[in-house]
């Protein structure tokens, strides 16, 4: 699989001006070794991974991440051409940050990413603690299907991992908020060392099954902290035959027609449809997560699609119908340096010298940011990553008539799970051969 060429020199940069705050200690090890078995993990002293919270505010929180999602989509620089990204992931990046943070830098956080008034990061602990379902990912296994089988439940997984300079002490609370919310504990590095950027990138490397083997080519020597998200599905479709072929077929792609490999599934599906637009949410085997595929008006943005009022319109509209959906192959990646996008947002305190990060360390700020994302979607299922740096009942039944799907032209989708349907990934497709 090809990627677009990765950013080069792009690190989520937090520089300290002094050395102050509570240092980092073990769990009750000399030689710390965290759940994945990383020799050096550090975690904050007994501190365990909270219960997700009943009255998390996780409904608000999902909103906030799906409108920041489509606001970025808005802002890309090619508008025709193919995007994906995790928008969880960078706002879960992110959110570990505004733990530390104060003043200025905080609201400005709060209000370009729509985070909740209170229960913020309750929530991401709610949200991240109902989608994942492994630490991280298993060894890969064969994607085609034998008759008679049965598809493996969804992967996900979510890392969440902070690296700080040899030495520099991080305020107590900040350490504390993380480990029980985010599960995430310290992996101490020297930043004067090419080291660091080979142990950051074994980390996503693992974290995304090898699916993004670098976040970085360099970081500068003076680099005090790097805060890392990783996001990481694999799933099988519900409805796929194990005689599944793919075949060539025409698609109306933004700068013309070309022939595509696309496959078809049939199964009940959730489907609706209005003016011009279709939308139907093609099950995952085993879990509550689908892909939400929506064609909108011949000629129309497919990315207006993803606004969270036209997403939670379009949900409304959803109902169960015996559906054949033919969908194309599409396989890409989108890299992105997020400090660019998110000033033109409106969020330049935490870039600036005088950054409020002060519960983290004082004199921290983010220097660069970026998000890499990629997916890959086949008649057998879908597989995607990314990394922001910062059933069939048996027996008889009357026969349905069955509605046609065909993905055909320019289409929005949304990877989207839990009763909230969270966008653990989202994106444009205007031509499937990339």
């Amino acid at each position: 699989m090809t990627h677009s060429p990765l950013v080069s020199r792009r690190s989520l940069l937090l520089t300290a001006a002094a050395l102050a705050a509570t240092p980092l200690v073990a769990c009750g090890r000399d030689e710390p070794v965290g759940p994945d078995g990383d020799a050096g993990l550090i975690v904050a002293k007994g501190v365990a991974r909270a219960r997700p919270a009943a009255d998390a505010p996780t409904t608000d929180l999902a909103t906030a991440v799906g409108r920041f999602g489509h606001a970025l989509g808005a802002m890309r620089e090619d508008p025709g051409g193919n995007w994906v990204v995790s928008p969880l992931s960078i706002a879960c990046a992110f959110a570990m940050a505004r733990v530390g943070a104060g003043g200025t830098t905080a609201s400005q956080l709060d209000a370009t990413f729509g985070f909740p008034r209170s229960g913020r990061d309750e929530a991401f602990n709610a949200i991240t603690r109902q989608l994942v379902t492994a630490e991280v990912p298993p060894a890969s296994a064969q994607r085609t299907r034998s008759a008679g089988t049965t598809a493996p439940p969804p992967v996900v997984c979510l890392g969440n991992a902070l690296f700080p300079q040899l030495g520099l002490s991080l305020g107590n609370a900040f350490l504390a908020t993380l480990a029980a919310q985010f599960g995430a504990g310290a992996r101490p590095v020297d930043y004067t060392s090419p080291k660091a950027v080979q142990t950051i990138n074994d980390w996503a490397s693992r974290q995304t099954a090898g699916r993004i083997k670098k976040v970085f080519d360099h970081l500068d020597p003076n680099t005090q902290l790097v805060l890392a998200n990783t996001v990481y599905l694999k799933a099988s479709w519900a409805n796929a035959s194990p005689d599944a072929v793919a075949v060539q077929r025409p698609f109306s792609a933004t700068a013309g027609s070309v022939s595509v490999p696309m496959f078809a599934q049939e199964g009940t599906m959730a489907y609706g449809h209005g003016s011009g637009w279709e939308a139907v949410e093609v099950p995952y085997a085993g879990g509550d997560i689908a892909m939400r595929v929506i064609l909108a008006p011949a000629g129309g943005n497919p990315m207006d699609q993803l606004a969270p009022d036209r997403m939670a319109a379009i949900g409304r509209t959803l109902t169960p119908t015996r559906v054949e959906v033919t969908m194309p192959r599409w396989d890409y990646a989108t890299d992105l340096d997020l400090k660019a996008c998110l000033k033109s947002m409106g969020l330049t305190a935490p870039f600036a010298g005088d950054a409020d990060f002060n519960g983290i360390h004082p004199g921290l700020y983010i220097d660069q940011a970026i998000h890499r994302a990629n997916i890959t979607v086949d008649e057998w299922g879908t597989e995607a990553a990314a990394v922001t740096a910062i059933a069939m009942p048996a027996g008889a039944r009357v026969p349905e008539s069955v509605i046609n799907v065909t993905v055909n032209r320019p289409f929005a989708f949304a990877i989207v799970g839990g009763p909230q349907r969270v966008p653990l990934f989202m994106g444009v497709v205007t031509d499937p051969t990339g």
